[in-house]
């Protein structure tokens, strides 16, 4: 799927945009379960585990930031994940033996919905290898207003910058620290089908949606098997049994075997702890953490 020159430049980036990387149908279909999950939420008065709510969520006016894991929510994200084009790019930069880390589709409100304070992904799960990435599918056109990814060129080669204030993780890299350059950022537009590839060590975050319309974009977070969570996100299996445990990693598998031999590099890692005062999300955790915002 993907050319040597394709790879090359996420090797050297980072990041990646493939153009039309699902079908008029499969993105078809996609919209239509989206809006069935966005109907349900209308009686959601507070954030729970399906649904984050932005402020103003009426019955009314839906406003949401985002759907949780809409893979245990629907069967087709899944069966996209694993039978799709995005298949095929999975493995072309991850290998034959793949695992989904987590998913969620980011329905960022119009009329200001709620930026994502810049961050790196590996912050909140290392792991024993960072062969992860994460798959940005746009359901809708995404254009400059609509508050698009935006992406720190080469930063997955770097350091991994403090994502903690008020001595809690808050899931967000102070604007002020010296090795943060926005001036460097890299603004990701595209079409509706259009997808965005980016390394689990890339910088990168989200305005807010200033556009009269919901930007609305699926990911899916990634890794190759032989690179096995260390603490974070995926620190719910500590708390499984072993018989739980080995369910939740086949249920997880997408591509090939599982691998019970963890490959371990030379890689940047710090926990992310303690947590902050709300950590159900990316949201709140940067909300009750008192992250201090590069969108201001």
């Amino acid at each position: 799927m993907l050319s040597e020159q394709d790879r090359a430049f996420f090797a050297q980036n980072g990041y990646l945009k493939v153009p039309g990387a699902v079908s008029v149908d499969q993105l078809t279909k996609l919209r239509g379960i989206t809006a069935e999950l966005i109907d349900q939420s209308r009686d959601i008065t507070v954030s729970d585990d399906r649904f984050d709510l932005d402020d103003g969520h009426t019955r009314d006016a839906p406003r949401l930031t985002r759907i949780k894991l809409p893979h245990k929510q629907h069967p087709y994200f899944w069966d996209l994940l694993r039978n799709s084009a995005i298949t095929d790019i999975l493995t072309d930069l991850l290998g034959p033996d793949t695992m989904l880390q987590t998913s969620k589709l980011n329905t960022k409100a119009p009329g200001g919905g709620a930026a994502v304070e810049w961050h790196q992904d590996w912050a909140f799960y290392p792991h024993t290898n960072d062969d992860m990435l994460a798959f940005g599918l746009m359901l809708e056109d995404i254009e400059e207003e609509n508050g698009p990814l935006q992406v720190m060129p080469g930063t997955h080669k770097g350091p991994i910058l403090s994502h903690h204030a008020n001595g809690v993780f808050c899931g967000a890299v102070d604007p002020d620290d010296p090795l943060f350059h926005p001036e460097k950022a890299v603004t990701l537009t595209g079409k509706a089908g259009d997808m965005t590839v980016h390394h689990a060590r890339l910088l990168h975050g989200s305005a807010p949606n200033m556009s009269n319309r919901t930007r609305m974009i699926l990911f899916y977070e990634c890794h190759a098997a032989d690179a096995w969570p260390l603490l974070g996100a995926g620190s719910y299996i500590h708390s499984l049994g072993q018989a739980r445990l080995w369910e939740d990693l086949h249920e997880r598998l997408i591509t090939g075997q599982l691998c019970l031999t963890p490959r371990i590099e030379q890689v940047p890692v710090s926990i992310p702890l303690p947590p902050a005062p709300d950590a159900s999300s990316i949201f709140k955790s940067q909300q009750s953490g008192g992250a201090k915002s590069a969108f201001r």
